[in-house]
């Protein structure tokens, strides 16, 4: 059994209160993932889809084992490790007596923290570089928001989702935009067939490629320079 638990979640909701979902992934001591879930919620704001994302997350990782949870809403996170404590005291009220918002996700998420170890992480959104295990969820609660459908490992998925690329801007424009033509899961020259993965996937041959491995485009997708001609076919 592993010492630790490494997992990133999020939500998503389009239009915020929209079309919403939530997302988890769990990684391997080594910070490859190795399963993840996402699920619709119908229509909801960001908030509730990310409290909804920690929720999920909880209820499925072993509470015996310490768990960092890397997350990008500063919102769920100062819910649960910052307001939470004052909100009980207060009667589930805020500093200004206003009833708490979203206070029945909040009671859960308090219930499954309770006797356990968890390490809470910020890691900001869309950046160059940024956390890949966030940028992980960050697609799958966006895709399920679209889709309203759920996916994941239990659901049959055999790779994680590939985020959407996130690219440095010019010199005095906005950071983390993304650059369209740049591929979701490499990076390196624009020019290049070959580029280095920035996320691990899966091949269309079936096998897995690692973070840093060469990495060619091919009719579907991404994966090994030597498989690209046979994808094409």
């Amino acid at each position: 059994m592993s010492d630790r638990i490494i997992a990133a979640c999020d939500g998503a909701s389009k239009g915020n209160p929209g079309p919403a979902a939530w997302a988890w992934v769990i990684a391997d001591p080594h910070g490859t993932p190795e399963r993840w879930e996402a699920g619709p919620l119908g229509r909801a704001t960001n908030n509730v889809a990310e409290l909804t994302a920690l929720e999920r997350l909880l209820e499925t990782t072993d509470p015996a084992v310490p768990l960092e949870v890397r997350m990008d809403s500063q919102y769920a996170m100062n819910a649960v490790t910052k307001w939470l404590p004052g909100w009980k005291r207060n009667g589930w009220k805020t500093a200004a007596g206003k009833p708490v918002a979203n206070q029945e996700l909040v009671v859960r998420i308090d219930t499954l923290l309770a006797g356990r170890v968890v390490e809470f992480r910020y890691v900001p959104a869309h950046q160059v570089d940024g956390d890949h295990l966030n940028a992980i969820a960050d697609q799958a609660a966006s895709d399920a928001a679209v889709s309203q459908e759920p996916a994941g490992t239990s659901h049959g998925a055999g790779a994680v989702p590939v985020p959407a690329a996130r690219t440095e801007a010019p010199k005095g424009g906005r950071s983390g935009a993304p650059r369209a033509g740049k591929p979701a899961a490499a990076r390196g020259s624009r020019t290049s067939k070959t580029l280095s993965a920035k996320f691990a996937g899966r091949c269309v041959c079936g096998r897995s490629y690692a973070a840093g491995e060469s990495i060619s485009k091919n009719a579907k997708g991404w994966g090994h320079p030597e498989c690209r001609e046979s994808a094409r076919s």
